[in-house]
């Protein structure tokens, strides 16, 4: 027999004062999160009680309250001159803690294989190594000719499509920095070693999202790689598509294309928003 949540005069009972309270406790915490998050995602380091509340499309009393809740455990600061509020050291630590604790070859691992599947080519993950990168990880696809990288070993940031997707997006100074410190290496005879052609394709890397390489590294191969971006939009890996060169002609642009779709969303979950 149903449980009636009224009693007999009409009155509510317990149970349900509980769950319109839990229902209530439930929204409070989902605004407070909204909040949080538009501070996350805003182009601006300080916003006011107006702005919140018109982006947000509630009032500025519950604004007023929301802000309260979350100043008293740090996750925003007021500046007492401007009466603007910004992020406190709560969220940054937070956020601190989120990338201590990220392995990223293991967030990275089902899109590596998904993206092997998808164009049927070797997939890698390479990390840097001060003046050089390392490939961490890779997939090889069910085909009879495959291409497969070595592990652990250090290769310059010049050389190749991976290195050339970690320089590219360095900061500006850390990028020049390098290409200043010492004549560049030739791998192959395909490695651009001259600093101003250089600088004309990273530009290059930088507008298309990606970077392409036909023998740089090794001789015979070719690839496709991008970055993977953090908040600070810089790169905490790269992840490539490579194969056989004469095949890799033909499928190129569409592993280029598979590949910056799984790099977007990879960056997106560490915090970047370009």
């Amino acid at each position: 027999m149903p449980v009636s949540e009224s009693s007999p005069n009409g009155a509510p009972t317990a149970t349900t004062e509980r769950r319109a309270s839990g229902s209530q406790t439930v929204s409070t915490v989902e605004r407070a999160a909204d909040v949080l998050v538009l501070f996350a995602e805003s182009d601006s380091p300080t916003l006011g009680v107006t702005e919140i509340a018109d982006r947000l499309g509630t009032s500025k009393a519950a604004v007023h309250r929301i802000l309260a809740s979350l100043r008293s455990r740090d996750l925003i600061h007021l500046d007492e001159d401007s009466r603007r509020y910004s992020l406190g050291t709560t969220a940054m630590r937070l956020g601190a803690a989120y990338q201590e604790h990220m392995d990223v070859r293991q967030v990275a691992a089902p899109d590596l294989r998904s993206l092997s599947r998808l164009t049927g080519e070797t997939t890698t993950l390479s990390v840097r190594a001060g003046d050089a990168r390392v490939y961490i990880d890779q997939v090889t696809p069910r085909r009879e000719v495959i291409m497969t990288v070595p592990l652990g070993v250090r290769y310059p940031l010049h050389a190749g499509s991976s290195s050339k997707a970690f320089l590219a997006f360095l900061p500006e100074a850390e990028r020049e920095a390098y290409l200043a410190r010492e004549p560049l290496s030739s791998l192959t005879g395909e490695t651009v070693v001259d600093t101003y052609e250089l600088r004309a394709e990273l530009e290059r890397i930088r507008e298309a999202g990606h970077a392409t390489s036909y023998g740089e590294r090794q001789a015979g191969a070719a690839s496709t790689a991008a970055p993977i971006l953090d908040h600070r939009s810089e790169p905490v890996a790269v992840m490539s598509v490579c194969g056989p060169r004469e095949r890799f002609l033909e499928e190129a642009e569409a592993c280029a294309q598979a590949l910056v779709q799984t790099t977007r969303r990879l960056s997106e979950r560490l915090g970047f928003r370009g």
